[in-house]
């Protein structure tokens, strides 16, 4: 029997090791995987390159992880928003890597790695100092430049409602890099504010499919403090 779902948080982490690339879900805070990055954390793995759009908000959640000093690198398209103090003080510090990726590049070479795609052309970034080290290519009289997948050893998600089967589906704005990051690791760990039974989700609403899941966690809270937040979950 199929079963992926995971007791606790602290499991599901447990063999994240140092040094991997972990994808984390999110725009801003908006289906930030609040809770297992605190595991994450908890666990103790560190020197991690993480992707994720943004570069941690105030002191929770990704910027709680930078803070903790366990990441060497960090890929992002967005790393200087009003409260990104942490991430700002540790790279002003030299402290950690950036790898700037302009935001449709970034969704894209993620894209890319799920989809199996070794590799795509691109105008955006051409010209500038992102493209420097990069095949370039005139097609059609335009210019290009030569963007590679982005792939990870693990994923962390959240979602709104998943199966023991890994399905899942998304609320709202919460969905962004979620269903891309989960078929570009090798492992995507997902927390998702209630395990339905199997079944219940309508196939035609499934975003994620179980196949590109291997770990799922109930979280039930993380729903009802964004609701009472009126933030997305």
């Amino acid at each position: 029997m199929i079963n992926k779902i995971f007791e606790s948080l602290q499991s599901a982490v447990a063999d994240v090791h140092d040094g991997a690339t972990v994808m984390i879900g999110g725009f801003g805070t908006a289906g930030m995987p609040s809770e297992l990055i605190d595991a994450l954390i908890e666990q103790g793995a560190k020197e991690l390159t993480i992707v994720n759009n943004n570069a941690g908000n105030g002191d929770t959640g990704l910027a709680a992880l930078l803070n903790a000093k366990r990441v060497r690198k960090i890929i992002c398209s967005f790393p200087r928003q009003t409260d990104s103090y942490v991430f700002d003080a540790l790279y002003r510090a030299g402290e950690i890597e950036l790898e700037l990726v302009p935001q449709g590049n970034l969704a894209e070479r993620i894209r890319a790695a799920g989809a199996g795609i070794g590799g795509f052309f691109t105008p955006t970034g051409y010209g500038t100092k992102l493209a420097e080290g990069k095949e370039t290519r005139v097609i059609d009289g335009k210019h290009y430049v030569l963007e590679s997948p982005l792939h990870a050893d693990f994923a962390l998600i959240k979602a709104y409602k998943g199966d023991r089967w890994g399905n899942l589906v998304y609320r709202k704005t919460a969905r962004n890099f979620g269903p891309i990051m989960a078929s570009a690791a090798k492992t995507a760990i997902v927390q998702v504010s209630e395990v339905v039974p199997l079944g219940a989700l309508d196939p035609e609403v499934i975003v994620t499919p179980g196949i590109f899941v291997q770990r799922v966690v109930e979280v039930p809270q993380a729903v009802h403090a964004s609701q009472r937040t009126g933030q997305a979950a």
